[in-house]
């Protein structure tokens, strides 16, 4: 069997017979690879967990009918270690992780964007530098950008009627002028399209200037776009706690 090797992230996993698991990877080169990984549910495996969820690693597979098996596996960055102990940050990282193994559709397709967005988010919400809630709401709106569903937040997403407008409709594609405004389109407040402007284009400074109030209007409007534009609500969004840390800045 050929051989290839790439860097992955582990999305989730499944038990395959008495020993081996199925590995559901999104790649640095070669998007999103299903891959057998033999042997890892024995204690003496030599990688079985480097091959956990939120695990970063260096991968040799070799390619096979219907799934690829894992040969070798070296650890990146095991951001698990910084994810699991913590409630709010677990429950985020599994909406991460969800998020990327929905948008990314097709298997053996490039997906560089997507795997290098997902590895910086996990990268910081393992660190707990941001509050997961912040991390969630720009990895949906710019995972969503890659995947061609990026909002507009400044021109009318309709007409391109230059801004700021006050209106923001998901079906629409985000703010939308008066004459284009659909029936029941929100109507956020000015900090709220500034706040969701910054996490799309990850600009820190002004986001973490938000105030709470403007972070919880924005996250609901996130919500309802990702879900408009994806149709189902994803399973792991539903166990999310985003209770702020008053340990953290901004």
């Amino acid at each position: 069997m050929p051989l290839y090797r790439d860097q992955a992230i582990v999305l989730r996993t499944q038990k395959l017979g008495e020993a081996d698991r199925i590995a559901t990877l999104l790649t640095r080169a070669n998007g999103k690879v299903r891959a057998v990984a033999k042997g890892v549910r024995r204690t003496s495996s030599r990688f079985g967990a480097r091959l956990e969820p939120f695990s970063h690693v260096d991968l040799q597979l070799a390619t096979g009918r219907t799934l690829d098996v894992v040969t070798q596996a070296e650890s990146i960055a095991a951001y698990g270690e910084g994810i699991v102990g913590d409630y709010a940050r677990y429950t985020t990282g599994t909406v991460l992780l969800e998020t990327a193994d929905r948008l990314v559709v097709e298997e053996k397709e490039p997906a560089t964007q997507q795997h290098l967005l997902l590895a910086g988010a996990l990268r910081v919400l393992s660190t707990g530098e941001r509050e997961p809630a912040l991390v969630l709401d720009s990895f949906l709106l710019r995972s969503l950008a890659i995947s061609g569903y990026a909002p507009s937040f400044d021109d009318c997403a309709r007409c391109g009627e230059p801004g700021p407008h006050r209106a923001f409709n998901p079906a629409a594609g985000g703010m939308v002028c008066t004459t284009c405004r659909p029936p029941a389109s929100a109507m956020p407040a000015l900090a709220t399209v500034t706040h969701l402007a910054a996490l799309l284009t990850g600009d820190w400074p002004t986001a973490l200037q938000a105030d709470p109030r403007t972070r919880r209007e924005s996250t609901g409007l996130i919500a309802a776009f990702f879900t408009y534009h994806q149709e189902n609500q994803l399973r792991s969004l539903p166990h999310l706690d985003l209770t702020p840390n008053p340990h953290l800045a901004g």
